[in-house]
């Protein structure tokens, strides 16, 4: 694993870069249960389709109360182009009425009372505890779980688990939120899945891939 410098020096490099870490799903801040449903949403589908696909969603039905009593039906219909709609629409309402009959229509904001809502797994609770509550979320993502094992941040697991204890030994907590941001942007714009722009990432200085068989190999 890497040592303390290190790690700050990539953090910092990444501030650099990325100086507006931003989740790319557009929401109201004032509405938390819209991020909550896009990231659902957002399962097995692009970002970039999901924010098309939202505002019509929150036109129909504009409250929380309103997705509680809907349709999963009608629901699934508005969602369909973001994949596997019938889990999603299913999980909406559902969650939907859990956060009216439950927490008062407020999305709740510990780990475990996010993990209890249908459809929210560690990343999107870690996601909303980060960008909704400002507190520390480690959000392992595809991207941030690859990256950051090519790094040597982490010892290379694919497991999401696995890799955010691991994270969360090495990443301070109040950074940990827009550091993994900064790992999506740096995913889609450098280190990009199947073909990594290595010779012009500037975190090479202190990349275990780029150090190690990446380097080996550019230079014969």
């Amino acid at each position: 694993m890497k040592d303390p410098q290190a790690v700050s020096s990539i953090i910092e490099e990444l501030k650099n870069l990325y100086p507006d870490a931003v989740c790319s799903l557009t929401f109201d801040p004032d509405k938390a249960y819209e991020l909550l449903f896009s990231v659902r949403l957002a399962a097995q589908c692009t970002d970039a389709r999901v924010n098309l696909v939202t505002p019509i969603l929150y036109e129909k039905y504009p409250t929380l109360e309103a997705l509680a009593v809907a349709s999963e039906e009608e629901v699934g219909e508005i969602i369909h182009s973001t994949g596997f709609w019938r889990a999603k629409a299913r999980d909406i309402v559902a969650a939907s009425k859990m956060l009216v009959e439950e927490f008062g229509g407020r999305v709740p904001d510990t780990m475990e009372d996010l993990l209890r809502l249908p459809g929210v797994g560690r990343k999107t609770a870690n996601l909303i505890l980060g960008d909704v509550y400002g507190r520390e979320g480690y959000v392992c993502d595809t991207h941030c779980i690859r990256i950051t094992g090519l790094l040597g941040l982490t010892d290379g697991s694919k497991d999401p688990l696995k890799v955010e204890m691991q994270l969360r030994k090495c990443i301070p907590p109040e950074e940990s939120s827009d550091f993994c941001h900064r790992m999506v942007h740096h995913g889609r714009a450098v280190c990009v899945a199947r073909r990594p722009d290595c010779e012009c990432c500037t975190l090479r200085p202190w990349c275990d891939h780029w150090n190690g068989p990446k380097k080996e190999a550019a230079e014969q």
